[in-house]
């Protein structure tokens, strides 16, 4: 080997050894960049789940409040819960004293087949159609309910088909008479007309066509 070739030997060695350094510095900074993007993407995982736990809590929490709101509106409306029970059982549903969807269905049907109004409500005459004892306390409370004006009854059915707990497509107006909130608070109402007893609404009902006549339902009066 001349010296020249010694010389040029030599000095390739730290250009091979920059060569291999920078590629050992890219490699790594590839693998950073990996590790810091999997760490995002395991972050990102976490609080999704998390929010979805939230999200899924919250919604069952939601329900059980208005599941209870209800069972605790309705028994105490128009009929006692003995009574209320007494009919569901005659009828031939759940007897858990609280007049929900299937009772108020039961209860249609069977007016229906006993030729009298069929607007749901466990009133007098269905009651002693049932062959139901209706106790003093509730000869009072059920009178809202069972007398309400032919008016009244026709409203319901215009409006929300005399489903208490119907709620407008946009969810403004609520329950069997479409109350807006701001109106059921006018009318001394607490919490969703949608969730109050039935005997409640129609009391209101009543109440607003004293005051205000059918000017409330334009489309319905």
């Amino acid at each position: 080997m001349t010296e020249r070739d010694a010389s040029a030997s030599v000095d390739t060695v730290p250009e091979e050894r920059d060569t291999v350094r920078a590629i050992a510095y890219r490699r790594s900074l590839r693998a950073a960049r990996v590790r810091r993007a999997n760490a995002r993407l395991r972050r990102r995982r976490v609080l999704r789940g998390r929010r979805s736990l939230l999200i899924a809590t919250a919604a069952v929490l939601f329900a059980s409040a208005g599941a209870l709101a209800q069972q605790a509106a309705a028994p105490g409306g128009a009929l006692g819960t003995d009574t209320i029970a007494a009919a569901q059982k005659a009828l031939g549903v759940s007897a858990d004293g609280i007049i929900g969807p299937r009772t108020r269905a039961a209860t249609r049907r069977f007016q229906r087949r006993h030729g009298l109004t069929a607007d749901g409500v466990i009133g007098r005459q269905t009651l002693k159609a049932l062959g139901v004892e209706v106790r003093a306390a509730d000869h009072v409370r059920t009178r809202a309910a069972s007398d309400a004006s032919p008016v009244l009854e026709r409203i319901a059915r215009c409006e929300s088909g005399g489903d208490p707990t119907a709620v407008s497509a946009g969810g403004q107006y609520r329950g069997k008479y479409q109350f807006s909130r701001q109106t059921w608070r006018d009318l001394g109402g607490r919490g969703d007309p949608a969730r109050a007893s039935e005997g409640e609404q129609d009391r209101m009902a009543a109440k607003l066509l004293r005051r205000a006549g059918t000017g409330p339902w334009p489309n319905c009066g």
